[in-house]
């Protein structure tokens, strides 16, 4: 559904983004994930074709957005960050003009505007001004505008910035419901965003795309953690002389268990080292307070990026 190969979008001198390939299929939710200045928008604004790429290519459906920019907007219905939105109109008189201006025709843009504000909880609120809507019910409404024409793809740009822990369970819960017929791209500097609604996720670090993994493979891990009392002899060695074991790491005391120190047991994932560690643990007489796989949160898998990012820069800058 969306291709992007080798992008690259510059500002004079400053590199917004940097060579970026991509590849989403028709039904995914994808979420863009990065910091602000990471390049987000800018890979949002050229896929819908308010930007040009300064090399390199972005096809949505089979289009070309440089060469048919209107044949790619036919097929996005887009959310920018802050939605446009006029506060003196309704949300019926609103949608209508929208419906108008994305090329529904005359004969479907009421029966447009009832489907979208049925899916978006506001066929309640068809008659009231737009000013006079919270900012959760605001965004409902932009996305609304986003979904009139039936697109193939919904680019969504911050959704939830600035909603209050409520607004933010409906439009995630919105999100989700849309996700279920329309491949959408979420951007969000938001790590729980990631987790609650999206399936895959780009990370983009400094306008390079450090990750690209379906959210349950990002999250998995290649180690175990134990905990071993403080002061005992010879752990790493008997830990790595283990079949399956690549390494062994020391991390320091546990702080959920006063007393013990944690090792970090890398593998290749065959076999599981597990019950190996608890042989050996029972042949030597260690005192364990645990022996479990690695917990990796989101948090931390992006701070693991950061960092590879931030060395390989400064490798490449003393090269």
């Amino acid at each position: 559904m969306i291709e992007i190969q080798n992008l690259t979008r510059r500002y004079g001198d400053l590199v917004a983004v940097n060579d970026v390939t991509v590849s989403v299929a028709g039904g995914e939710i994808v979420g863009l994930l990065g910091h602000n200045g990471a390049g987000k928008t800018t890979v949002m604004k050229i896929l819908t074709g308010f930007l040009e790429p300064t090399s390199g290519t972005v096809r949505v459906g089979g289009v070309d957005v440089v060469a048919d920019r209107r044949g790619v907007q036919r097929q996005i219905g887009y959310l920018p960050e802050s939605a446009p939105l006029y506060p003196e109109m309704t949300v019926q008189d609103y949608l209508l003009m929208m419906a108008d201006l994305r090329g529904v025709p005359a004969d479907r843009q009421e029966a447009a505007v009832v489907t979208a504000a049925r899916d978006t909880g506001l066929i309640e609120r068809l008659t009231q001004r737009i000013g006079t809507l919270s900012k959760g019910y605001r965004q409902r409404v932009g996305i609304a505008q986003a979904i009139l024409h039936s697109p193939d793809v919904l680019v969504l740009d911050e959704p939830t910035n600035g909603l209050d822990p409520l607004q933010i369970h409906a439009i995630r819960e919105l999100v989700k419901r849309l996700g279920q017929k329309t491949t959408i791209v979420l951007s969000t500097h938001i790590l729980q965003e990631i987790e609650a609604v999206c399936e895959r996720v780009l990370v983009m670090i400094d306008g390079h795309l450090a990750a690209d993994a379906p959210l349950h493979k990002l999250l998995a891990s290649n180690r175990l953690i134990v905990s071993v009392a403080a002061g005992t002899s010879g752990v790493e060695a008997a830990l790595q002389a283990l079949p399956g074991v690549t390494g062994v790491r020391a991390l320091g005391p546990d702080a959920a268990h006063p007393g013990f120190e944690r090792f970090a047991v890398e593998h290749g994932g065959d076999p599981q080292p597990g019950p190996a560690v608890a042989r050996v643990v029972h042949e030597r007489g260690w005192a364990v307070a645990a022996i479990a796989p690695e917990s990796r949160t989101l948090e931390s898998v992006f701070e693991e990026l950061q960092e590879q990012h931030i060395a390989r820069h400064r490798k490449e800058a003393s090269a």
